[in-house]
């Protein structure tokens, strides 16, 4: 059984919550990832990727609405709406973050990890101990480079 201490990527580029939105997308760009585990007092506190970012440039798109005596009903998900202007708006990296980040231990199969990987569509996941700290960060590309080792 492989675990995802033995393909996880340990020198791990982090950001702080405070950290600007611009700089975090300067820091993926330059080091060609496309997330980052955010840090603080050397917990997990979120991540913030690609995705995130790129919420700032598409177009927002305002919810649909009827007037009814005065009251306003949304045709469609005004909460939704809420969420996509404050990533819109926002200036420093805590704003944009994903908060409930899906972890693993270094114990983990990373069969285990895959079917996460697939199921949640997400392309990283923290490593992290017992404490909460990040200790790694296993990948798609740290999967697939573990496949093609194998033959």
């Amino acid at each position: 059984m492989i675990t995802v201490k033995e393909i996880m990527t340990t020198d791990v580029i982090t950001v702080d919550p405070d950290t600007s939105v611009k700089k975090a997308a300067n820091i993926m760009s330059k080091n060609s990832i496309s997330g980052l585990p955010v840090i603080k007092e050397d917990k997990l506190v979120g991540i913030i990727t690609e995705n995130d970012l790129i919420i700032k440039d598409k177009k927002l798109h305002f919810p649909e609405y009827i007037n009814v005596l005065g009251g306003i009903i949304y045709l469609e998900s005004y909460k939704k709406f809420k969420e996509e202007f404050k990533k819109f708006v926002a200036i420093k990296v805590k704003e944009l973050m994903t908060e409930n980040v899906i972890t693993v231990k270094p114990e983990t199969n990373i069969k285990e990890v895959a079917n996460i990987m697939y199921q949640k569509d997400i392309n990283r996941i923290p490593v992290i101990d017992d404490t909460g700290e990040l200790i790694g960060i296993v990948t798609r590309g740290n999967i697939v480079k573990h496949i093609a080792s194998e033959e």
